[in-house]
């Protein structure tokens, strides 16, 4: 299964995807992000967010797709932004058919890094080891999405696993 993680952001919205190979390995097919200027006017950045998710579901066409859930820090300003480029990304997602998994960011902690409370720089580096990489993927935000979606990859073998044994 091809799953398309989604870190979102307003300035950098970091995507990555992955697939299930042989044995249970995860392999690295993309990353990237969808980067917006500064001082361009709030509508005119989600606009280029929703065209550049919905650019990447085109061209690699994933089975499913994953992105963060949002927990509120004490900027509610910038807080927002980033809560209406999450909707963009949704909406760009839905457009395209996709089913969209939701994860917190202690849970997709956990699932890559096997604590709940993992710094961010474990995090890049399991990344970068579960995919067999030489150098940690960059932006953080394309190795925050490749996280994302190994979260999803495991959850959903998970629940078929489940679902076969109930």
């Amino acid at each position: 299964m091809l799953v398309l993680g989604i870190d979102p952001g307003i300035a950098i919205t970091g995507y990555g995807l992955v697939r299930e190979v042989r044995g249970g390995d995860v392999e690295l097919v993309a990353y990237g992000a969808v980067e917006t200027p500064a001082h361009t006017p709030l509508p005119l950045r989600l606009q280029q967010v929703y065209k550049g998710v919905r650019e990447v579901v085109e061209q690699y066409r994933p089975e499913s797709a994953a992105i963060e859930k949002l927990l509120f820090g004490k900027n509610v300003t910038t807080a927002m932004a980033v809560g209406q480029a999450r909707g963009v990304a949704v909406l760009a997602l839905a457009d395209c058919g996709l089913t969209i998994a939701e994860y917190t960011p202690a849970s997709i902690k956990q699932a890559v890094a096997g604590y709940g409370n993992a710094s961010k720089s474990q995090m890049q580096e399991m990344v970068r080891m579960l995919l067999g990489l030489d150098e940690i993927p960059r932006p953080d935000d394309a190795a925050d999405a490749l996280a994302v979606a190994i979260t999803h990859l495991h959850s959903s073998r998970y629940q078929q696993l489940y679902d076969e044994q109930y």
